[in-house]
This record gives C-alpha cells, structure tokens and sequence, in this order.
C-alpha cells in the first residue's frame, strides 16, 4: 500500500533563519496574518547552483522533473560526529544506482535538529570522493538530513563539495526529516522549493511516496 510520508521540518520561531511577526489578527482587522522572515537555506530546503556561483541557475529556474522522481533510501546507521561520508557509505546501491536517480541519505541525523551546536557544527559530511561520484554517475539529485552537505564552518570544504555537486548537475536537498518512516528501498521523491526570483535556494516542502510493491524502471 503507498503511503505519503511527510521528509520536512516544520519552520517555527526559534530555528535559525526563521522569525515570525504577527501582522493582523481576527480581534483588530478581521482575519489573522503574520509576516514571515525566513533565510533562504533554514530549514528543509533546496540549494540553487547559484548559492556557491557553481553556474548561473537560480532556484525559480531548477526544472519540476529534477524536483520529482524515484530515489534511493541509503541506510548509514550510527553515524559519527563528523563523519565523512565515502562511496562505501552506499553498499549495494552503489552499482544499481542509474543516471538521473537521486539518493536520500538516510543517518538520522535530524534527531538533533533542536540542538544547533551540534545539528550543525558536528554534522557528518560528504567526501569529495562522494561528491564526484555523484556527478559522474548523473545522480540527479543527493538528499541528507544535516543542513549542509559539508561542513559549514570550513569554506574551502563547503564550497568544494557545493561546487562539484552543484556544478556537475546534482540537485541538493537539507535538512530532511522522519526518513526513518520509509520502508522501501526505492521511493518517489518530491522536493518543490518556493519560487522565489533570483533565488539562491528556497525552504521546500519534501515528501515521498513510499511502497515497497511498486518497482521502478
């Protein structure tokens, strides 16, 4: 049976990047309305290839087909602090993953989401090795739970890892949540950012339609 699991983090005062400032209210204007403040990476959200200037494509031009299709649920359990995460990390899927794929890391990482120090200065990391396997493999799109693919506060890393990702065709995804909730080892995977002019990257509402009877081509 296919069941739609919910990947997202819900935006609340309090994570970082993300105010709320009441607006209106019923009492005084008739209806409630807040004004929203939100960074453009907080969140689950989607890098656009301009964020790191690894090509010129913002977030309202990345394709809805990247945005949509079938991926793989990588298991990495007892992932470390700083982790670097190899080819290995990937065991079988590795040889079956085809061009256009995306994989979704699965470390559980998100856990810690409420903890910043650690949710995001202790996140495990993708290894250049990784990165380049991506790109040469046509991964269309790489999910993972932390909020950075690399770590944040190493800009040679950062930037590398973005760089190859993102100018080598691979769409990333942040910080996911509750990919715990997947049984399948394939899924259909939807990450639709807001569509923001220009943007560098957007927050996005991530699902996937999971169900272990459905084989993909």
């Amino acid at each position: 049976m296919s069941r739609l699991i919910d990947l997202t983090l819900t935006l609340q005062p309090g994570m970082r990047g993300v105010e709320f400032e009441q607006n209106t209210t019923v009492a005084e204007q008739g209806w409630n309305t807040k004004t929203l403040h939100l960074y453009s990476h907080c969140g689950t959200h989607m890098d656009a290839a301009m964020h790191f200037e690894a090509s010129p494509q913002t977030i309202d031009r990345v394709p809805l087909d990247v945005c949509c299709g079938p991926a793989w649920v990588v298991d990495i359990p007892h992932i470390q602090r700083r982790a670097l995460l190899g080819i290995d990390c990937l065991s079988g899927v590795a040889d079956e993953a085809a061009p256009g794929d995306a994989l979704l890391l699965r470390t559980g990482w998100s856990r810690h989401a409420k903890d910043l120090d650690v949710y995001r200065n202790q996140l495990p990391r993708i290894s250049q090795s990784l990165a380049d396997w991506c790109v040469e493999r046509q991964i269309r799109l790489l999910g993972v739970e932390p909020p950075s693919v690399a770590d944040v506060n190493d800009l040679e890393e950062v930037t590398a890892i973005h760089k190859t990702l993102l100018g080598g065709g691979v769409t990333i995804v942040e910080g996911l949540t509750n990919l715990e909730s997947l049984t399948a080892r394939k899924v259909l995977f939807i990450a639709l950012p807001l569509k923001i002019a220009a943007g560098d990257g957007a927050p996005c509402r991530a699902m996937a339609i999971d169900d272990p009877d459905v084989t993909f081509p």
